[in-house]
């Protein structure tokens, strides 16, 4: 059967007319294209009075040209780049400032913040009121030794004054792209470390490894974003253990201030003992020193002394004697007694140690005449 002669068609003779629509009710009648566009006209001639045939239409046809023309102006932010597409395709950028472009259809301009500083967090939200609240599905990462730790941290990251093709055409989200890219790469950073240098003093590394991993993941995308820095804002255990880890830290703490001090003393004590050993030494070089320079002075008085006993033994015998009797009665209190058949016994002295001490007279002690010395 015929297209056109189905029961229904749209060229059937049923209740339907030849384009779809239905019989007209009675008493109404379509609404006439010409009697619409008559009425249009003599609007427009009340509006300009005179002869507004083809001078009208002129008129108008030059004003819509001109805002046209005027429509290419755009404007480009400070920390926006312009980037003018032709039917759909990159053509140029343009600076911030007052630019043109080829009116719409043919040209249009696209402002990305290409010169903006983005910041995007991860493991945590800005509530309304300035707070802070956590997102354990993003937070909660698994370290290398199988323990649990929350990570929070901010990517701060912009586009690449070379890649604004890329990331307007590559990447559909950019804000989403980026902060999966960070929850990966610090994901796998944090689980091919222990968890004691995460939460200790491994921050700076961890930071610099995730940005670098970031940074090599988004250009394999051709996304044209820099990631400017990594920031780790909280690096805690899980909240069900937090207490016992914050005792372990406080151990640790006061391990490494204990060993500071026993450094610290060592390094006072170790300079002082090595200053009284060398003072010792020193003293012992000086003694030595002494003794043999002594040692050598009596060897060579006793040569000197030996030379003139072989050529007088006699005479130097006895002043060997007289010198040792002097050098040992020298500080003792002396008595003499004459031993002879007619001596008197205890034989008086002058003491001539005794002439120049104060209040003593010269004749004090004197022997009398005629007494033997």
């Amino acid at each position: 059967m015929p297209w056109s002669n189905q029961p229904g068609g749209p060229w059937s003779s049923g209740p339907r007319g030849p384009w779809g629509s239905g019989p007209q009710p009675p008493g109404q009648r379509p609404p006439d294209l010409e009697e619409f566009l008559r009425r249009g006209q003599d609007r427009l001639r009340r509006l300009f009075p005179g002869n507004f045939g083809g001078r009208g239409v002129a008129l108008i046809a030059l004003v819509v040209v001109v805002l046209w023309g005027f429509s290419g102006f755009f404007r480009v932010e400070p920390d926006e780049l312009g980037v003018v597409l032709r039917f759909g395709k990159f053509v140029r950028e343009v600076q911030p400032g007052l630019n043109y472009h080829l009116p719409y259809p043919i040209e249009a301009a696209l402002t990305p913040p290409a010169l903006r500083v983005n910041k995007t967090d991860v493991g945590m939200r800005m509530s309304g009121g300035g707070g802070i609240s956590d997102v354990p599905e993003e937070s909660l990462m698994l370290t290398g030794d199988e323990n649990i730790v929350d990570v929070d941290f901010s990517v701060l990251w912009k586009v690449q004054p070379t890649g604004v093709g890329d990331y307007l055409f590559n990447i559909q989200n950019p804000e989403g792209t980026v902060k999966a890219v960070a929850e990966s790469a610090m994901r796998e950073v944090v689980g091919h470390s222990n968890i004691q240098p995460v939460l200790t003093g491994a921050r700076q590394n961890i930071e610099t490894a995730v940005q670098e991993l970031m940074q090599k993941t988004l250009d394999s995308y051709k996304a044209g974003i820099l990631v400017a820095q990594v920031q780790l804002q909280k690096v805690d255990p899980p909240a069900q253990v937090i207490d016992s880890f914050r005792d372990v830290q406080a151990a640790r703490s006061d391990l490494e201030r204990l060993q500071n001090e026993a450094q610290t003393y060592a390094n006072r004590v170790v300079p002082e003992a090595r200053g009284r050993a060398a003072k010792i030494i020193q003293d012992s070089e000086a003694y030595r020193s002494q003794v043999v320079a002594e040692a050598k002075g009596q060897t060579s008085r006793f040569l000197q002394v030996y030379q003139q006993y072989e050529k007088a033994p006699d005479i130097i015998r006895r002043s060997i004697y007289l010198e040792t009797m002097e050098r040992i009665f020298a500080g003792t209190d002396k008595t003499i007694i004459d031993t002879g058949k007619q001596g008197p016994g205890v034989v008086p002295y002058l003491p001539l140690n005794q002439l120049g001490k104060p209040g003593q007279s010269p004749a004090a002690g004197s022997a009398p005449a005629g007494g033997k010395p």
